[in-house]
């Protein structure tokens, strides 16, 4: 007995099933980007830590320091969000596959419907693989730039009543 199953198969059905695969792994390369931004960012700042003046207006200071450790956050966060539903989309589309398919043969055999619920897991583990990085990442990135943010204005408040 011959075997036809790649792993590309699994994210490779019709057009609907590469559709969901490419958003998701858009999503995913995307959410990867920004994370890798973020190590970066805050690689740099360990190195250059911020020196704020008494002298300046200290809420405008600390809301420019922060405002780049917030950018993109909002993408990881709508990542994490819609990844599962766009890979829940491929799933009900790969078991709808399935059902066609017994339709069609008029069988109910695994040979009949394997192949639809292969491609339904598939883009399930799609979403997953895009959500879940990025969940993690918006959450520990939010928190490091929220940390920052209450040391600034503690250190702002700080200067304030030594003026």
């Amino acid at each position: 007995m011959e075997s036809n199953f790649s792993l590309l198969s699994l994210f490779t059905g019709d057009w609907m099933t590469v559709l969901v695969s490419i958003v998701l792994l858009v999503f995913s390369v995307l959410s990867w980007t920004v994370i890798v931004e973020k190590i970066r960012l805050w690689h740099a700042n360990k190195r250059n830590s911020v020196k704020v003046n008494p002298d300046d207006n200290l809420d405008v200071v600390a809301d420019k320091i922060i405002r780049p450790f917030d950018k993109n956050l909002w993408f990881l966060s709508m990542v994490a969000y819609i990844s599962p539903f766009i890979g829940l989309f491929g799933t009900v589309w790969g078991v709808m596959d399935s059902f066609a398919a017994i339709g069609i043969n008029q069988s109910v055999s695994i040979g009949v419907i394997a192949p639809g619920l292969a491609v339904a897991l598939g883009t399930t583990a799609l979403g997953l693989i895009a959500a879940v990085p990025a969940a993690i990442a918006h959450q520990y990135f939010a928190k490091k730039a929220d940390d920052l943010y209450d040391r600034l204005v503690e250190k702002c408040c700080e200067l304030k009543s030594k003026k």
